[in-house]
């Protein structure tokens, strides 16, 4: 009988009727493409491929299995190398060749899949109207696991996201991304890191990689522990300008992530970073939220509903400092408490 820790992520979601897949489905057309092995779909890297391709009106969705994917890994059971990338209709290529990426790892219990779909990932991107591109790997599947696989070691998540882009350079995806294809080469630009309860020891182990400009995090009900790892990379960015510096969001609830936060940001203070609290969340200015090197946030949400319910994710895109092709309202008001909007 087969482990379920060792079935496949397409494997466990057929079984439970592709709901996920339904979910997002409502607005998809139907010109969801599963793919075959083809030598342009393999030649990205040794090992990676398309797997399925769905365009919708805010973009286009692309599955793929990737040899530098968090599983399989030595010494693990998961052996799911799903890695998803999304991106928006809007997107353009940039003349330096460079991708701004915002790539987010999900909790525990959950899917790649899942987490894109309950969290709404793609659509908190498409209306911070950044040019960049999404990711979600897959990490440990249906799991109460941090782990992170090939992620945990040096320069490992460098490698995955390199892998990403070069696997998203192939005809098939630029055929079908038009306008928005990725430039041809394209390598990391400024990256931000977005995670949501058990996704943050993937999210501490990203920072130490190489070849990926890493200059954001925001984690969602997730500061569990890996404390001193963020705390030396915030550190390491003070004072430097917008486009250099180390942000971290922190959004909390009562418990370990609360003491956690509350714990980091009294030494980030006394480390001369610029922070910014809110204990009622809403009263920070969008501008506090734009300038401030550190953010916590306290929220009344429930843990699950910390990453969307209140566009969470939308509004750290909002005040990052990815490139923004497209005129958005709002930095009309900078001053004064931001008024929460929340998703239906």
């Amino acid at each position: 009988m087969t482990s379920p820790h060792i079935m496949s992520r397409r494997t466990l979601l057929t079984a439970l009727g592709g709901l996920t897949l339904m979910s997002f489905g409502r607005v998809a057309r139907a010109d969801s493409s599963p793919l075959p092995p083809s030598p342009s779909t393999a030649a990205s890297s040794k090992g990676s491929r398309i797997v399925r391709m769905i365009t919708d009106t805010r973009g286009l969705t692309v599955t793929m299995d990737l040899e530098h994917a968090p599983f399989p890994a030595p010494g693990s059971w998961y052996r799911d190398a799903t890695v998803h990338a999304f991106i928006p209709r809007y997107y353009r290529a940039v003349d330096d060749g460079s991708v701004g990426a915002i790539v987010h790892f999900h909790g525990h219990n959950s899917t790649a899949e899942r987490a894109m779909v309950a969290h709404q990932l793609r659509e908190q991107l498409y209306e911070s109207k950044q040019n960049a591109v999404l990711i979600v790997p897959e990490l440990a599947t249906l799991a109460s696991d941090s782990s992170c696989g090939k992620l945990e070691a040096p320069g490992g998540f460098g490698r995955m996201l390199r892998d990403a882009l070069r696997t998203l350079d192939v005809p098939e995806v630029r055929a079908r991304a038009g306008r928005s294809a990725l430039p041809h080469g394209a390598r990391p630009g400024r990256i931000c890191l977005s995670a949501h309860s058990g996704g943050y020891h993937a999210a501490a182990c990203s920072l130490r990689s190489d070849g990926a400009n890493v200059q954001e995090v925001y984690l969602f009900d997730a500061l569990y522990a890996d404390v001193d790892i963020l705390k030396a990379w915030v550190i390491e960015g003070r004072g430097k300008p917008m486009g250099a510096r180390h942000k971290l969001v922190s959004y909390y609830t009562e418990g370990t992530t609360e003491h956690n936060t509350l714990a980091l940001f009294s030494d980030l203070e006394k480390a001369g970073v610029v922070c910014a609290n809110e204990l009622v969340e809403g009263t920070l200015s969008r501008e506090e939220l734009t300038l401030a090197e550190a953010v916590s946030i306290k929220t009344q949400l429930s843990h699950g509903a910390v990453t969307r319910e209140n566009n969470g994710l939308r509004d750290c895109l909002y005040a990052s400092s990815q490139r923004r092709r497209l005129r958005s309202s709002w930095f009309d008001a900078k001053k004064g408490a931001r008024p929460l909007e929340r998703r239906r």
